[in-house]
């Protein structure tokens, strides 16, 4: 009797493994859910420093806790994104030298900084990405990261991580699209140039 009951015991804790572990994959298949989907790996304490708030710049406040993302959503032919105001020129809010070249460049450049997930290790560096919004598009060079990992120190400007869905791009992209710089972020769509 006693081993029935253990045989039926574990019989039914099998079961209910294998019940949990198919809910859980189903779950995870959902739109919003598990797959494509990129959670915050951290929290950055905040520390505030002489940030240069130029472009609308959000800068690090003492003691404030900020995400932090090593991946980014998927990049898809049409991938949402929020494009942000950054310069790149030296002594302007975007901090320290591109990261692909270790240089400054100029506003009038068609120019960008990607989140650190589809910055993919500098592999995008060099590349050409094309930007779309209201309607408009415009191509710009990958010149460095908007680093989701790190920040709140003078290398970032004492801003805190990027979000993990940011185009960070010179007013000359910003110009192209015909966007009013005020605004400081809109909804886009980008891709890679093919």
């Amino acid at each position: 009797m006693a081993t029935a009951r253990a045989q039926a015991t574990m019989a039914m804790a099998i079961f209910l493994l294998v019940a949990l572990s198919t809910s859980q994959i189903a779950s995870s298949l959902r739109p919003g859910n598990g797959l494509g989907v990129c959670r915050a790996s951290g929290y950055l304490p905040g520390k505030s420093g002489n940030c240069n708030p130029d472009n609308g710049s959000d800068c690090c406040k003492d003691g404030k806790k900020y995400p932090q993302y090593r991946c980014s959503p998927p990049v898809t032919s049409s991938t949402k994104a929020v494009l942000t105001l950054n310069s790149f020129e030296k002594g302007k809010d975007g901090g320290g030298p591109s990261e692909c070249d270790n240089s400054y460049h100029s506003d009038q450049e068609k120019v960008v900084a990607l989140s650190t997930g589809w910055f993919e290790n500098m592999a995008r560096c060099g590349h050409r990405i094309k930007i779309t919004a209201n309607g408009n598009s415009v191509y710009a060079k990958v010149v460095d990261e908007c680093d989701s990992v790190h920040g709140c120190d003078d290398d970032h400007n004492y801003e805190p991580p990027c979000d993990n869905d940011i185009v960070d791009a010179s007013p000359a992209v910003w110009d192209a699209l015909g966007l009013d710089q005020s605004v400081g972020m809109v909804d886009i769509t980008w891709s890679d140039d093919e």
